[in-house]
């Protein structure tokens, strides 16, 4: 009976290593396999927070801070210091005294407050970016995933689009019904307001990106008529890209028609025909 007992004991514990041995190869197997799907598929795009470094800096003085802008985000700050803000060269030796003196306005501030209460998580907009630009790689041979990241401007731009980066001007997107948005002072018509919200961030990175990739032709004075066209097959990708129909127009209809007649035609070779007769 001892010797039973002990050859029992014996046989559970080489089967319990067993089994061991083979839940350590699987779990070893997936996360393999899981490592390979992230590095060979999808480049997942994360928004880079240069707004918060810049946040910190507008609204405490903190040096540091202002050390880390232009050190670590030198495209960034010359980009908003030099063509968002035009606010003088980011070179010039009395720059972060008029950068920071130029927020201190009280609705700059309330932007910055608002921008980053609205913005504390971005994660939603992430995975749309990333689906987005899978779609674009999949269909445009050789494009780039571009570097994006977020920032708080002045109410004057919402998109920046330059050496292959993107940059989100948050303060043009805290909502239709924001009260900033409603002085008088800026303007804004209803179309314009019901897309300064978070809905449009994506599907505007999409579409300024495609602009700066397939823009308008310039050896030629374009109509009206034209431009609508070339901003339609825009669209038309941004929608695709997006999954949904974000934009809708008679310009994207007539360019949905175009691509069901020349099912051979890719997304490339939409974007660059400017052949706009084959539209009408």
């Amino acid at each position: 009976m001892h010797r039973f007992f002990n050859k029992h004991i014996t046989f559970r514990i080489g089967l319990v290593h067993k089994i061991y041995l083979f839940l350590l190869v699987v779990m070893l197997g997936c996360i393999s396999c899981e490592w390979q799907f992230m590095s060979e598929d999808d480049e997942a795009i994360a928004i880079d927070r240069y707004d918060r470094i810049q946040s910190l800096y507008l609204t405490t003085g903190d040096f540091s801070a202002l050390q880390q802008m232009n050190t670590v985000y030198p495209m960034q700050t010359r980009t908003l210091i030099e063509d968002v803000l035009r606010i003088g060269k980011v070179n010039d030796t009395q720059i972060n005294t008029k950068f920071l003196r130029f927020y201190q306005d009280t609705t700059l501030q309330t932007l910055i407050a608002e921008a980053e209460q609205q913005y504390a998580n971005v994660e939603d907009l992430n995975k749309e970016l990333t689906t987005a630009f899978k779609y674009l790689r999949d269909n445009i041979s050789g494009l780039e995933t571009p570097e994006i990241y977020a920032q708080i401007g002045s109410l004057d731009q919402s998109i920046i689009v330059g050496n292959n980066t993107i940059g989100i001007c948050l303060d043009k997107y805290l909502g239709s019904d924001n009260p900033l948005y409603q002085k008088p002072e800026y303007g804004y018509t209803s179309e314009q307001l019901s897309m300064m919200n978070r809905h449009f961030i994506v599907p505007d990175c999409v579409g300024f990106y495609l602009l700066s990739l397939y823009p308008m032709p310039t050896d030629r004075v374009l109509s009206q008529l034209e431009r609508d066209i070339h901003i339609g097959k825009i669209q038309w990708a941004v929608n695709k890209a997006m999954g949904k129909r974000v934009f809708q127009s008679k310009y994207i209809q007539r360019v949905q028609r175009y691509m069901l007649q020349n099912k051979n035609a890719t997304l490339d070779m939409l974007l660059r025909n400017n052949n706009y007769q084959d539209f009408q």
